[in-house]
C-alpha cells in the first residue's frame, strides 16, 4: 500500500457577540422562541434595505489584528446567490472579492514543535436560519431567528496534516476570540462551527488531491473523528482504483461515517456580484489604531505573565489561562486576597475536581471571586482548617452559599480555647496507653493516632497544626 499524506483546510464560522444583527436591529440572543427575532430586513421582505452594524466591522478588525492579518482598508460586500429554505431572500450578503482581513497566521503546538498555520482571509457575512427536521411528522421546520446574525468566516490555507493539528488550530482560534470578547465561541450553541476541506495525496507529491467538504461541525471530538474517517475513506477509494468525487458530505457521529449530500459548489456556482445596497467600507489608519489600542492581553502573553509575576508553575499557568473564565476568576480573586498561589491551588485542585465530577465546563462556574477569597481568608486567619474549607467550598461551588454565613450557621469555626484543647488531648493520651508506650519505643506513627483521635473528639474543629504541636509536647514530657 502506498503512503498518503492528509491535507486539511478549515473554514471556521464564528457568530459575533453583538447585541443586534449585522444589517438590522433584531436581537442576536440565543434560545428565543422560534421566529421571534425577525423583522422585514432579516426575513428578506421586498423593498427593505440593509444598514451595516459598525460593531461587526470593529470585531472583525480586532480578530484580524489578533490573527496577524492585513486589514483591507477599502473592503466591500458581495451578494452570494443560493436557494435554500433557511435563507428567505435567496441570497447571502458576504465578502468574496475584497474581504476585510487577509494573509494572517496563528502558531500552534505540535508534537514536532511550533507550526504556523496560515490564514487566507477573514470575511464578514450574515448567518442563515436553522432547519429543524421532524422525523415523527416527516417534515422540516424553519427558524429564522439566526438569519442575519453577524458572522466572520476564518479561512485557513491547507496547512494542517492531521486531526490533532486541526483541533489544536481550532482551540487556538477559540481562545483568541474569547479573550478578545468578539464571540463566546459556544460550539454547542453554534457560535463556532467548522467546515472541513480534506484531501489526500501520495507522500512527496506537490499536487493537491480532490477535496471533499464536511460542513457545520460543532464538536472538537466529532471533528477529529470526521477527519480520520474521511481520510480512511479517500485512501480506500484510491487504493481500489476509484476516484474521489468533489462533494459536500455530512458526518454522522453516531454511525461514525459520512454521507454524500451534494456535489461541491465552486465560487462561480453562487453567481457572486457586488452587493448593490451597501457602499464600500472605508477603514482609515486612525480607526485601526484605536482598535489596536483596545486589544486585551491574549492567552500566550497572560500565561507568561502568570509565571513571571505570580510565580505559578508553567503547567498551572497553562491550565488556568486555557479558559478565559478561569483566568478572569484567578485575577479578580488575587486582586481581593493577594494570594496568587493559594488561588491557583483552589482552582487547580478543588475547582477542576468538581468540574470533572459534575461534567461542567469552566464557563459554567457560578461562584464569585469574593466567595473564593472569603474561603481563602478564613483558612489564612485560622478560623477554619483546610478539611472544613473543602467542605465549605463544595457548598459554595454547588449551591452558591455565603462562606462566612455557612461556617457560622453550621458551627464550623475552629475552637480557639487552647485550655479546652489541652484538656481533650490529655484525655485522649490517658485513654490510649498503648500508643504512648509505642511512642516511647520510637514509633513516631503512634503520635499520629493520638492526633487523629483528638481531631475526632474535636469534630474537626481544631487546628491540626496546633494539635500536632501540643500532642508532641505532652508525649515528649512523658519521655523525661
Amino acid at each position: 500500500m502506498r503512503s498518503y499524506e492528509t491535507v486539511i483546510g478549515l473554514e471556521v464560522h464564528v457568530e459575533l457577540a453583538t447585541k443586534s444583527k449585522i444589517f438590522c436591529g433584531c436581537s442576536t440572543e440565543f434560545g428565543g422562541e422560534p421566529n421571534t427575532h425577525v423583522c422585514p430586513v432579516c426575513s428578506g421582505m421586498p423593498g427593505t434595505l440593509p444598514v451595516l452594524n459598525k460593531s461587526v466591522v470593529e470585531f472583525a478588525i480586532a480578530a484580524g489584528l489578533a490573527l496577524n492579518c492585513n486589514i483591507t482598508q477599502r473592503c466591500k460586500f458581495d451578494r452570494k446567490n443560493y436557494f435554500y429554505p433557511d435563507l428567505p431572500k435567496a441570497y447571502q450578503i458576504s465578502q468574496l472579492y475584497l474581504p476585510i482581513c487577509r494573509d494572517g497566521y496563528v502558531e500552534i503546538e505540535t508534537q514536532a514543535g511550533k507550526k504556523k498555520i496560515r490564514i487566507h482571509e477573514i470575511h464578514m457575512e450574515e448567518d442563515a436560519g436553522k432547519l429543524i427536521h421532524d422525523p415523527w411528522d416527516d417534515c422540516t421546520l424553519v427558524d429564522f431567528n439566526r438569519c442575519g446574525v453577524p458572522l466572520i468566516e476564518i479561512v485557513s490555507e491547507p496547512d494542517m496534516r492531521s486531526a490533532e493539528e486541526a483541533v489544536a488550530y481550532l482551540e487556538k482560534l477559540r481562545l483568541i476570540l474569547q479573550y478578545l470578547g468578539v464571540s463566546d465561541c459556544k460550539m454547542q450553541e453554534g457560535s463556532m462551527r467548522a467546515d472541513i476541506n480534506l484531501s489526500v495525496r501520495e507522500v512527496g507529491s506537490d499536487k493537491l488531491g480532490t477535496r471533499t467538504e464536511m460542513k457545520n461541525m460543532n464538536s472538537f471530538k466529532a471533528i477529529a473523528r470526521a477527519i480520520e474517517g474521511e481520510r480512511k475513506r479517500q485512501i480506500e477509494l484510491l487504493e481500489s482504483g476509484k476516484r474521489v468525487i468533489q462533494e459536500t458530505r455530512r458526518w454522522d457521529d453516531n454511525k461514525d461515517t459520512s454521507f454524500a449530500m451534494r456535489t461541491k459548489e465552486d465560487a462561480q456556482d453562487y453567481r457572486y456580484f457586488p452587493e448593490p445596497d451597501l457602499p464600500p467600507v472605508i477603514i482609515d489608519d486612525e480607526w485601526i489604531s484605536s482598535i489596536k489600542a483596545r486589544q486585551p492581553e491574549l492567552r500566550d502573553a497572560k500565561k507568561l505573565r502568570y509565571e513571571n509575576e505570580f510565580g505559578l508553575p508553567a503547567y498551572d499557568a497553562a491550565i488556568i489561562t486555557g479558559s478565559k473564565h478561569l483566568a478572569d476568576l484567578f485575577e479578580e480573586t488575587v486582586a481581593i486576597c493577594n494570594k496568587p498561589k493559594e488561588v491557583s491551588n483552589w482552582l487547580m485542585v478543588e475547582t477542576l475536581r468538581l468540574l470533572k465530577e459534575k461534567e461542567m465546563e469552566p464557563e459554567e462556574i457560578s461562584y464569585t471571586p469574593q466567595q473564593l477569597a472569603s474561603v481563602i481568608r478564613m483558612v489564612d486567619e485560622g478560623r477554619i482548617n483546610r478539611t472544613v474549607a473543602k467542605e465549605v467550598f463544595e457548598k459554595v461551588f454547588c449551591e452558591g452559599v455565603d462562606p462566612e454565613e455557612y461556617v457560622k450557621v453550621h458551627g464550623l469555626s475552629l475552637v480557639a480555647d487552647e485550655e479546652l484543647l489541652k484538656e481533650v488531648i490529655r484525655r485522649v493520651i490517658s485513654e490510649n496507653p498503648q500508643s504512648v508506650a509505642d511512642y516511647k519505643k520510637g514509633k513516631v506513627k503512634a503520635m499520629g493516632f493520638i492526633v487523629g483521635q483528638t481531631m475526632r473528639e474535636m469534630k474537626g474543629k481544631a487546628d491540626p497544626g496546633r494539635v500536632n504541636v501540643i500532642v508532641k509536647q505532652m508525649l515528649d514530657e512523658q519521655l523525661d
